[in-house]
């Protein structure tokens, strides 16, 4: 089952996960379509450079990727999920950092 997990992370948790999937929200800081990259600005404030085949049509200031670790700031994007223009980070983050909890790990199936 841990091949199908991905785990919600922030900028600091990303190194933990070189080349894995995860899932990582943020505020869309830039976008350059020529590059099909955006520049997101994770829950715990860090910038994160998310790769994409094809540039995503977004429509609002916050989405999640999910996508596979390259380099400790960067991401290759598989799926973007639209999170609205009022998305809290602050609440991301905490939710985060209880995700890797090792008090929760028989919920979130990293302890697996």
């Amino acid at each position: 089952m841990s091949e199908f997990l991905s785990p919600r992370v922030n900028s600091a948790r990303m190194p933990d996960y070189q080349g894995k999937n995860v899932r990582l929200s943020g505020k869309v800081l830039r976008l350059n379509d020529s590059a099909n990259e955006v520049i997101l600005q994770a829950p715990d404030g860090g910038e994160v450079r998310v790769k994409f085949v094809q540039a995503p049509a977004l429509t609002s200031q916050y989405i999640e990727v999910v996508g596979n670790v390259t380099a400790p700031d960067a991401l290759k994007g598989h799926a973007v999920i639209d999170l609205g223009d009022d998305y809290d980070l602050e609440l991301a983050n905490f939710v985060v950092e209880k995700w890797h909890d090792p008090k929760f790990a028989s919920l979130t199936g990293l302890g697996l």
